[in-house]
Order: structure tokens, then sequence, then C-alpha cells
């Protein structure tokens, strides 16, 4: 059985504009709105991600999205029934064997302070939901799960842990409460969970990558609408 520790996090509304997601706040000012973190780490990376889909084509972009997007949802639902210790629910095979290889890792988690939950900063202009915020092997982190054909070297997962900065970050403004970690699971489908930890002066540097992440996105919209948004 997993403990959970209560802490008041806020119920946020999404909704898409021009494909981008925001979060409405829970306000009585209700056009204050702020962006997703995961559409921020997106348009940062469009470029690489428009190189890739040039590179396989069209076609076999699509379909690589399509079973990376069917097994990410698949694994997500798992994770978060079972560290609620909730019944399962029925997915494809796949990805039942992706959750089942990666449970010795979820069996590390703790204290569970977020599962699912939404968060947002006024200084930084961002929101999001957040996969898991609980203790891993003893210390307090931010949690993502993911999954892949095969590992990914570290560095072309640079937004995966620009995006945990921001959750901790979030969480911080509204609980003052610190996070020790960023932890990525990753489940692959060639038998390998990845484990990758950021913690000390490595975690500092990608609080400070957030800051140009999210000023890169609102020059964008300065100059594409002439104000902020």
């Amino acid at each position: 059985m997993f403990n959970f520790v209560d802490v008041n996090l806020p119920q946020l509304e999404r909704e898409s504009i021009d494909g981008v997601r925001y979060y409405k706040l829970p306000t009585e000012d209700e056009l204050r709105k702020l962006v997703s973190i995961t559409s921020v780490t997106s348009f940062y990376n469009r470029q690489v991600f428009a190189d890739w889909r040039k590179k396989v084509g069209e076609e076999k972009a699509n379909q690589i999205t399509r079973k990376a997007t069917s097994r990410g949802t698949d694994m997500h639902s798992l994770a978060e029934s079972y560290l609620k210790n909730e019944e399962l629910p029925s997915v494809q095979p796949l990805s039942e064997y992706l959750f089942k290889q990666a449970k010795p890792y979820l069996n590390k988690i703790d204290n569970i302070h977020a599962l699912e939950d939404s968060l947002y900063s006024l200084h930084l202009g961002i929101a999001g939901t957040v996969d898991c915020i609980a203790e891993y092997d003893g210390e307090l982190a931010v949690i993502d799960f993911k999954t892949a054909a095969k590992p990914k070297p570290k560095e072309w997962i640079e937004n995966y842990f620009v995006q945990a900065a921001a959750y901790a970050c979030m969480f911080y403004e509204l609980t003052d409460i610190l996070v020790k970690k960023f932890v990525i699971l990753m489940s692959c489908e060639n038998g390998e969970v990845v484990e990758y930890v950021i913690r000390g002066e490595e975690k500092t540097e990608y609080i400070k990558l957030l800051a140009r992440y999210v000023q890169n996105f609102v020059e964008h919209k300065l100059n594409q609408y002439g104000t902020g948004t």
C-alpha cells in the first residue's frame, strides 16, 4: 500500500487556443490563463521534431507518434491506478508488459504528495499536470513515467528534465516544499528500464534552462501578437 501526504493543490481547467494548451487559474478573473509547460517545451524543440518528421517521412512519423501516445497513455493510467492502490485497467499487451517491468521502480515510491495533479506558477507564468511528486528512495522527487522503444541518451531528453524542473518550481511556489531531485522512469520495449536521476547542481542548471524555455515562448508570443499572453 502506498501512503499519501495531504497537500492542498488547485484544480485547474484546461483549454486549447490555436493549438496551445492553457490552464485557467482558480480566481475570479476568468480571463487569466497560464500556458502549459508541455506547450512551452514543445515550442522550444519544434525544429528538432520538424527535422525528425522530415527525415523519417510523414506517414512513418505519424505511425510512431500514434504508437508512442497510446503506450504512454496506458502507462500513465496503470501507474496512477497502481499508486492509488486501485484495480489496474485493461490495456494492450505491450503496455501491460512495459508496466510490469517498471513495477520494481514504482515500488521505490512512497509518501505521495501529488499524483496527476495540477500545478501553476505565477512567477514563471506556466501551469501543468505532474505525473507524481513523492519520496523516491527516501528523497522527495518529481517523478515522470515514460515509455520508449529503447533507452534514449540523456542529451536527447533535455525537455523531460526541463519539464520536471518546472513542476518542482510550481510545487515549491504553491507549498513551500522543496523537491530534492528529478526522476525519469523510462520503460522500454527492448526489456530495459532506465532510471534517470537529476539532483544537486545539475538540477539547478535545468531550472536555469527552464527560464530560457519560458522566455523563448514569451518572446515568440510578443512578436506574434505584440502583447503577452
